[in-house]
C-alpha cells in the first residue's frame, strides 16, 4: 500500500492526517500512541512499543537462565 500524505500545520507544529485504511492497518484510533522507529529503510511506524519487546525479549532470557531458582521460589 502506497499513499501520499500532505503535511500540513496544526497549530504550531506539522503533521500528516492517516487515511482510515492506514489506521485501520496499524489498529489505532484517537488519543493511541504510535511509535515511529528510523529503520534503515526509512520510517517504521507501529501502535506498540518497540523498547517494550526488546525489555521483554530480556526478561525471559534471564528468568530462562534463572529457570532453577525461580523454581526453588515457587515451592
Amino acid at each position: 500500500m502506497t499513499d501520499t500524505l500532505k503535511v500540513r500545520r496544526i497549530g504550531g507544529s506539522l503533521g500528516i492526517i492517516l487515511p482510515r485504511a492506514v489506521l485501520e492497518t496499524l489498529a489505532v484510533a484517537e488519543g493511541d500512541n504510535l511509535f515511529v522507529t528510523v529503520t534503515p529503510e526509512g520510517l517504521t511506524a507501529t501502535a506498540h512499543d518497540p523498547s517494550f519487546d526488546e525489555a521483554l525479549d530480556a526478561a525471559r532470557a534471564f528468568m530462562k537462565s534463572h529457570h532453577e531458582a525461580f523454581r526453588a521460589l515457587a515451592r
